[in-house]
């Protein structure tokens, strides 16, 4: 065996001694046990499976109040660029654009939730199904 082979010998063994200090480094937890605050446990609870299930909802209901809120300013936007159109017809028409896109919004909106509790109660037999979920854990 010459100098060569022993050389690629060593990088090999070094190599995969380093991969298997870090797949040791990696087995271990870094963090330790981490507590969920008490504060948390008494909006979520503590079991993992509802808990994630209460956050989805939360996003949700988040999403709905932002839809509300964007809708609530894209009407008084629009209605102040409908009441300063005076005679321009392109303004007006545009105004009307954007009131009749905002309300499709809202309807679109409002209509999703309609629609989770619809299909919930078709396939799951649970209208609250699609719209308070929970995930099972073991």
């Amino acid at each position: 065996m010459g100098l060569y082979e022993v050389c690629q010998v060593l990088v090999l063994v070094t190599i995969i001694s380093i991969i298997d200090l870090y797949m040791n480094l990696l087995a271990q937890n870094p963090f330790g046990t981490v507590e969920v605050p008490d504060k948390l446990n008494s909006i979520y609870g503590a079991e993992a499976g509802p808990a994630f299930g209460k956050l989805i909802q939360f996003g949700l209901r988040a999403l709905v109040v932002g839809a509300g809120i964007y809708a609530l300013f894209n009407l008084v936007l629009a209605g102040y660029a409908f009441m300063s159109a005076g005679d321009d017809s392109k303004k007006v028409a545009s105004a009307w654009a954007k009131i009749y896109q905002t309300l499709m919004g809202l309807a679109f909106s409002a209509g999703s939730f309609v629609l989770a509790a619809i299909i919930g109660q078709l396939i799951f037999k649970n209208p609250l199904f699609l719209l308070q979920p929970s995930i099972p854990t073991p």
